[in-house]
């Protein structure tokens, strides 16, 4: 599997620099984040093929509105929402938004590496057919294929 980005957001830093690093670790290209709005700000500049949102976050975003602007961004970024056990139903909503799956906080790194494979597998899915698409309209217009 070819080396894939992932945004982790969640307002805990100590929570947010400890994945960071075991995901490096693991030849992931990870970056975290604070804050909905500092999502936002790295998805203008870069393209993320997975996202890592905590629900629950204080401030200006949160989880469920930051993964509206998302989807609205990139919306082939595939997004896994972290949740407690009180926010159950903020889940579903987040499912129902286009979030690929959700775990409970606190993630059990063995629960979530299987997660992130099989989000980015969709993703890149979902891109191979754009390019396929693309590949044949282009073959098309140019008279390739009848």
């Amino acid at each position: 599997m070819k080396n894939f980005s992932i945004l982790v957001v969640d307002d805990e830093e100590d929570f947010t620099e400890t994945l960071v690093k075991r995901l490096s670790k693991r030849k992931m290209n990870a970056t975290g984040v604070q804050s909905g709005e500092d999502a936002l700000e790295i998805l203008k500049k870069n393209s993320i093929d997975v996202v890592i949102l905590d629900i629950k976050m204080p401030g200006g975003m949160d989880g469920i509105e930051t993964l509206r602007e998302i989807k609205k961004m990139q919306p082939l970024c595939e997004v896994l929402l972290l949740t407690g056990h009180g926010s159950m139903e903020t889940s579903i909503e987040g499912m129902k938004l286009g979030a690929f799956d959700y775990l409970l906080k606190p993630v059990k790194l063995e629960e979530l590496f299987p997660k992130l494979a099989e989000a980015f597998q969709r993703k890149d899915a979902q891109d191979q057919k754009i390019r396929g698409a693309q590949v044949t309209k282009l073959l098309r217009h140019g008279r390739l294929i009848p």
